[in-house]
């Protein structure tokens, strides 16, 4: 069954997944959530900021073709 974390996983590739071991142990640490918890928060986050990249992008597109 796919959890929650499971899917904040799957945005972690390359750097990004570099990222996420980086900074998971301190959050860890410090915030009530678990290791890999942590990792799949700042998966989400990446995700959320490129579907609000793409977003913005094909707003500006828009825009600019009716201009």
């Amino acid at each position: 069954m796919t959890t929650t974390e499971h899917l904040g996983h799957a945005a972690l590739s390359g750097w990004r997944e570099k990222v996420a071991d980086k900074v998971a142990p301190p959050v860890a640490s410090r915030a009530p959530v678990s290791e890999q918890q942590a990792r799949a928060i700042v998966g989400a986050a990446f995700f959320a900021l490129s579907v609000f990249y793409v977003a913005s992008s094909i707003a500006r597109m828009v825009k600019a073709a009716r201009d």
